[in-house]
């Protein structure tokens, strides 16, 4: 309905669960299907925002606090929120991200042991003003992520974070599945690429997110 504000999608997943393959199926349909939409990224989306970025992922930083990098995460968010999301969204458009909060409270709260409490905190502005409308998690265990991908970036400092860290990414992922059933669908990363993209696209159907 002309006029009417856009959806909020996002993508989540462990490092190496064929996000990037599924976000390139979604764009190529949404073209195809002539649907008004953006793709961003997090952290990211914009000048700022894809700054800090580097920042975070620099493998040359190893000596960043935990703290300092879910801040860092959480103000990156903000500017994109305000610089690419809001923006489509008052346009109607379709907006999907891949990863946005979720991801925080994944890496930061359970993986390193920051708790829920502070990450929701720092997030509060995201959390209260722009959650998802649904939220599609690639359930591929980071074993399995990181042997069809041959491995961890060497450049990336999250990818070298170990597989203990890996493993607890993955379980609170898990945790908040099982906890926001209404927003949070699960697919399961073991299917091949044309079989995952075909129940996130009948997922996003059913759910009257196309």
């Amino acid at each position: 309905m002309a006029g009417s504000r856009g959806k909020f999608i996002t993508f989540e997943g462990c490092d190496g669960c064929g996000k990037s393959t599924q976000l390139k199926k979604f764009s190529e349909y949404l073209t195809k299907e002539g649907i008004a939409h953006i793709f961003t990224r997090e952290p990211g989306g914009g000048k700022i925002s894809e700054a800090i970025r580097e920042i975070l992922l620099n493998g040359k930083n190893a000596e960043m606090t935990d703290e300092c990098e879910a801040l860092l995460y959480a103000a990156a968010r903000v500017q994109h929120l305000h610089d690419r999301v809001e923006p489509a969204l008052e346009e109607g458009k379709l907006v999907v991200c891949d990863r946005y909060v979720d991801s925080s409270l994944a890496y930061q709260a359970f993986a390193r042991g920051l708790g829920r409490e502070f990450i929701e905190k720092i997030n509060a502005y995201a959390l209260e003003k722009y959650l998802p409308d649904l939220t599609v998690f690639i359930d591929l265990s980071p074993e399995a992520a990181f042997l069809r991908k041959h491995g961890a970036d060497e450049n990336d400092r999250l990818e070298q974070a170990g597989m203990a860290f890996h493993n607890r990414v993955y379980e609170g992922y898990k945790i908040l599945a099982k906890e926001n059933p209404e927003r949070i669908v699960c697919v399961d990363g073991n299917q091949t690429p044309d079989e995952i993209f075909c129940q996130v696209l009948r997922i996003l159907q059913e759910r009257g997110c196309l």
